[in-house]
């Protein structure tokens, strides 16, 4: 209980000095997390919505695939980028390995099943007249899509926030690809995981706090705008 108290004295001590080190690795994880999402909406949203009208055999078979992969482990993910990345592997000469790029990459493959697949179920949810009377007034398929994804925003944000919380929590995968490099690759759950292999509890506490407020501060007001 001390531990925890004296975590919670320190993170404060941390935000409201600015540690600079704090900031940086603060930033850092927001940025590359922030990135990942973005990638993934851009990909995720025309692809789901293409799944979604579109007919073909297997397709529910496919849409029970993407949904499996919701819970892959962080670190498989990781040992595919590693091989695909390094020197041995396909891509090793772009010398992208233990880059904040690797990382990118690992966590738009992350949680591309989670916004593909519910990006489809708030599809799914709207009613199919929505679709229809949009192609009988004259609206192109494409017209028609958009406009369906335009009445399921407020899932698809739900969407993005759950893919955005599974980015920047995740552990296992930065640490394999980004190798925690001091000022270039070290986030706050790369951070927490070093700080307490060195038994620096405090700070471990600390950075967590920080982070579990960015998570809740940033759900918070992706909330207040699907509220909206």
């Amino acid at each position: 209980m001390t531990e925890l108290w004296q975590g919670l004295v320190k993170a404060v001590e941390l935000i409201v000095s600015r540690d600079p080190e704090v900031m940086e690795i603060t930033v850092r994880s927001l940025a590359i997390s922030a990135t990942s999402c973005t990638i993934t909406a851009l990909v995720c949203l025309p692809l789901g919505s293409l799944i979604h009208f579109s007919r073909f055999a297997g397709k529910r078979a496919l849409v029970n695939l993407i949904q499996t992969f919701y819970s892959v482990p962080t670190v498989a993910i990781g040992l595919f980028i590693f091989v695909l990345l390094s020197r041995a592997g396909p891509l090793g000469e772009l010398g992208l390995l233990f880059t904040p790029i690797a990382m990118v990459l690992g966590q738009v493959l992350l949680v591309m099943p989670i916004m593909l697949g519910l990006t489809i179920s708030a599809l799914s949810s709207i009613d199919k007249a929505v679709f229809e009377t949009a192609i009988s007034l004259g609206a192109s398929g494409t017209q028609a899509s958009i406009l369906t994804l335009r009445e399921a925003r407020f899932a698809v944000l739900t969407a993005v926030i759950m893919a955005f919380g599974r980015a920047i929590s995740e552990v296992g995968l930065s640490l394999m690809v980004g190798g925690n490099i001091k000022g270039f690759t070290r986030t706050l759950t790369t951070a927490i995981s070093l700080e307490t292999s060195k038994g620096d509890i405090e700070l471990s506490i600390a950075l967590g706090i920080i982070l579990i407020s960015l998570a809740l501060i940033i759900n918070v007001v992706l909330s207040r705008l699907q509220q909206r």
